[in-house]
């Protein structure tokens, strides 16, 4: 049995809500093997990389069929490294969000184990952890193992290359012989069938053959930076690049909807396209794409597929996918026909380890790239002004305008000069907002204060005093210091004192208000 959504199986209510917090929209390949064989109590020797959504296809029946009522550790997951512990934790804590009597605990070297043990003394069903320190608890009789009915061995090969098949061995001796083993290994080497043939009963062979990449004419890029400098940064490269057309990806729907709120906020021709939208609305969205009164599609995995439209120059990872094959997917949207293309990737510090499985499973190369400084993006408006200027002398008639030149000239202006400051203007002027542009209306700017945007509007049911009532609260500030208000469909700005602003974005930035989970980041001006 395969699945294909997440509905299909008998799942609690509390995993598909978080599931569906999680923005997936359905589940990736190897959760649709896998997730039937595993909720079925089969054992599963699984060849998948990492980047496939392995974790939460053996996190998700491991949750399921842990009993709170019982304190003792009932799921162990062995990893190789530190950094993965944490992240398999992170997806774990991702799952149980509205399940609190399941506790998780990582438990690696390089922590203070004093720690470690009072979590597992006040009682841990979930443990994942790296073999050596696995074995320190188990010889200091602090983890008892007796009640573990799910074993997970993930990266098994990188463990057996890094000499854990000993201490691997030793940790099973102490589970009990009645219970559910899963393997996931990139590669299935002897040595990782030799475990299988030992340790496992009748597994089932479950395979994630990934392709590679197809399209030699596309330049592919990454940069390095926080959460908190993506959006800039797509603004930037969107002005240095400006291109005619361009999609960028998220892994969730609520961050397609608040990616695209933001574009727009600024002034760019954007639009959501995500699995959650009446199949009308796409319609619209994909018409407007296709025929060029939409410039930008921001869109999630699922709802991009079968996308065929020529002339897509760039495509941005704003969040690096799930799924390498959902990678491959998404920079396969440009350089088609024969035509170039230009992919860019956000990776932050975490997600180091993703970007280079990508490209060794992919056998390519990602260029570092450097977020576009003002001097850049200004400087590639003056050659693009330059470019439609010469075009625009020897195809169109220019006689009104040569006339208004001749007139300036004759009150004494010099012709270069003149040439010079309309270039100046329109160089700074050009693109998909102005600086300081305010879509909608003007505020009054004052010494002092700031501007937030905000990802939610009227049809959200906000009104002005929601977002006074918000903004004050967050942070102990006077109602009085909010400052003017602009409503949007969609979205929101509100000015208040600069004092507050990292205040007010730590706190209501992600919070859920009336309902809503709303987005809050600075309302700058694109030109800095």
């Amino acid at each position: 049995m395969t699945i294909s959504s997440f509905s299909d199986l008998d799942l609690s209510p509390p995993i598909l809500r978080a599931l569906s917090d999680m923005g997936f929209e359905e589940p990736t390949p190897i959760q649709k093997q896998a997730i039937p064989l595993l909720m079925a109590g089969q054992d599963i020797a699984g060849q998948a990389q990492t980047g496939t959504g392995k974790t939460a296809a053996y996190a998700i029946p491991g949750i399921e069929r842990c009993k709170e009522e019982l304190r003792a550790v009932q799921v162990l997951v062995l990893c190789p490294t530190r950094e993965l512990c944490v992240q398999i934790a992170a997806e774990y804590t991702r799952l149980l969000k509205y399940r609190k009597d399941i506790h998780v605990l990582p438990i690696y070297g390089g922590q203070a184990i004093d720690g470690q043990i009072r979590e597992l003394k006040r009682g841990v069903h979930i443990c994942i952890g790296t073999p050596g320190r696995i074995l320190d608890h188990i010889a200091r009789t602090t983890l008892s193992l007796s009640n573990v009915h799910l074993v997970v061995l993930d990266e098994a090969d990188q463990m057996l290359d890094m000499g854990f098949r000993p201490d691997i061995e030793s940790i099973l001796s102490y589970v009990p012989r009645e219970r559910q083993t899963v393997i996931f290994s990139a590669t299935l080497p002897k040595p990782i069938l030799q475990i299988s043939r030992r340790y496992q009963r009748d597994p089932e062979m479950v395979r994630i053959a990934h392709k590679e990449l197809t399209g030699p004419g596309i330049d592919q890029y990454f940069i390095e930076l926080v959460e908190s400098a993506k959006d800039d940064a797509l603004f930037r490269l969107l002005d240095r690049h400006t291109p005619s057309r361009a999609m960028v990806f998220a892994n969730t729907r609520r961050m397609v909807d608040l990616i695209a709120s933001k574009l727009k906020a600024q002034g760019y021709l954007a639009e959501a396209l995500h699995g959650d939208m009446k199949q009308r609305e796409r319609d619209r969205v994909m018409g407007g794409f296709r025929h060029g009164s939409i410039s930008i599609l921001v869109a999630s995995d699922v709802a991009a597929r079968g996308i065929d439209v020529e002339d897509v120059e760039m495509v941005f990872n704003y969040d690096l996918p799930q799924d390498i094959e959902y990678y491959v997917h998404r920079i396969g949207r440009t350089a088609r026909a024969g035509k170039g293309g230009k992919s860019v990737s956000f990776v932050m510090p975490r997600d180091r380890w993703r970007m280079k499985d990508i490209q060794r499973q992919t056998n390519t190369h990602m260029h570092r790239m450097s977020i576009p400084t003002a001097a850049e993006i200004a400087e590639a408006r003056a050659k693009e002004t330059i470019s439609k200027i010469k075009t625009v002398i020897g195809s169109e008639d220019l006689t009104k305008y040569q006339e208004v030149i001749e007139s300036l000239v004759a009150e004494g202006f010099d012709p270069v000069q003149l040439a010079a400051a309309f270039l100046k203007e329109k160089s700074a002027y050009t693109g998909s907002s102005g600086a300081n542009e305010v879509v909608g209306g003007e505020f009054s700017e004052q010494p002092g204060s700031a501007r937030l945007f905000i990802s939610a509007g009227r049809k959200d049911g906000f009104s002005p005093r929601d977002i006074v009532y918000a903004v004050s609260s967050a942070c102990n500030m006077p109602e009085r210091a909010v400052g003017d208000i602009q409503m949007y469909p969609a979205y929101s700005f509100v000015q208040i004192p600069s004092s507050y602003v990292n205040r007010v974005i730590s706190r209501l930035d992600g919070a859920e208000i009336r309902g809503v989970r709303i987005g809050v980041s600075p309302a700058k001006p694109r030109q800095q």
